[in-house]
């Protein structure tokens, strides 16, 4: 049987007192907030139990989360939610815990059904990860079986416990910096509908036009996907009164520029072309989109850490916790000269 850890095995990592410790665990006063928060991250690693009721709850607990994704979004690695389910499972990892994934059918979906992990009780908390229905969301924030927390995805008004990147704030900036690049006619491609992600990068969008003083036209909002969520392969015909197009993702700029390409426009050279996330799958070119990159580890350790929080009823960070990031300066915009 392995040693049960003790306040003066702490107390010798950090070297300071069994007191200072007590206190740190006990979020007594006397102990400074950067000294107390490397007590207790000390404590967690090393597995520290306090008192005969936190052996008892650790005792029931299965180690596990569980990861619950809309099917529609998976595939593995080669997809934005694939990569970052495998940054949360890294984060989960890093805490002792382990991820169990479970694909979120639409039959499921539109059911409203218990995940199967939560009806087995194979899990300690859940995490549901990209856009999902209004009316399942809300069915997870109400139920009182397990402690959850999303994703990548929010409600408005619904208070729920989420991480999400600051898309807004994302389109925003790369539009603006297209701006500066003396583009003025930029649309924008992306179903804005389709999910919370993409309204909040053309809103973004929408007002770094409104800000730089340039007259919004509707023939530049342009829809990626069906109703359905299947992508389109062709998003525009004829591409001669524009100088740049905002995409909602890196893998519907990949298809715009082939499409454009396509067509016999020169991409930087007489259209430029953004995107937002800096992902694409594996084995497309990944060195030529200009984009916003979203922070998926911040994202993942940020989601991993306030759900076991949460769990083990500390405190922490409710409702929207928002992850910014940067423009990654590479090969698809161009100066445009102004006549």
């Amino acid at each position: 049987m392995a040693k049960e850890v003790t306040l003066a095995d702490i107390a010798a990592k950090v070297g300071v007192s069994n007191v200072a410790v007590h206190k740190a665990l006990a979020d007594k006063p006397g102990v400074n907030a950067e000294l107390r928060d490397r007590i207790k991250t000390l404590a967690k690693e090393m597995g520290y139990v306090n008192g005969a009721s936190e052996r008892q709850k650790t005792a029931d607990r299965t180690g596990n989360i569980g990861v619950v994704i809309p099917e529609q979004y998976y595939g593995y690695a080669i997809s934005f939610y694939g990569r970052l389910y495998e940054e949360v499972v890294k984060a989960l990892y890093g805490y002792g815990h382990f991820g169990i994934m479970e694909l979120l059918t639409p039959e499921d979906e539109n059911r409203v059904s218990v995940p199967r992990v939560m009806q087995e009780k194979k899990v300690d908390g859940l995490i549901l990860l990209g856009p999902t229905k209004r009316k399942y969301i809300e069915y997870m924030v109400h139920q009182t079986q397990l402690p959850v927390f999303f994703l990548d995805t929010y409600i408005p008004l619904l208070p729920l416990d989420t991480v999400i990147s600051d898309g807004f704030y994302g389109a925003y900036i790369i539009t603006s910096y297209l701006v500066s690049q003396g583009h003025r006619r930029i649309g924008f491609v992306g179903s804005v509908d389709a999910t919370s992600s993409i309204a909040d990068r053309y809103w973004g969008y929408r007002k770094a036009l409104r800000d730089n003083t340039i007259t919004f036209k509707e023939a530049w909002e342009i829809p990626d996907r069906d109703e359905k969520g299947k992508s389109f392969m062709t998003f525009v015909e004829n591409a001669d009164e524009m100088d740049a197009y905002v995409c909602n993702c890196d893998f519907v700029a990949d298809i715009l520029i082939q499409n454009l390409e396509g067509k016999g426009y020169r991409v930087p050279q007489d259209i430029s072309v953004v995107g937002i996330d800096d992902f694409l799958p594996s084995g497309v070119d990944n060195t030529r989109i200009t984009t916003y990159k979203v922070d998926m580890v911040q994202m993942a350790k940020l989601c991993v850490n306030s759900l076991i929080k949460k769990i083990d009823g500390e405190e922490y960070t409710k409702g929207i916790q928002m992850v910014s990031g940067e423009i990654i300066y590479k090969k698809s915009v161009a100066v445009r000269k102004t006549e």
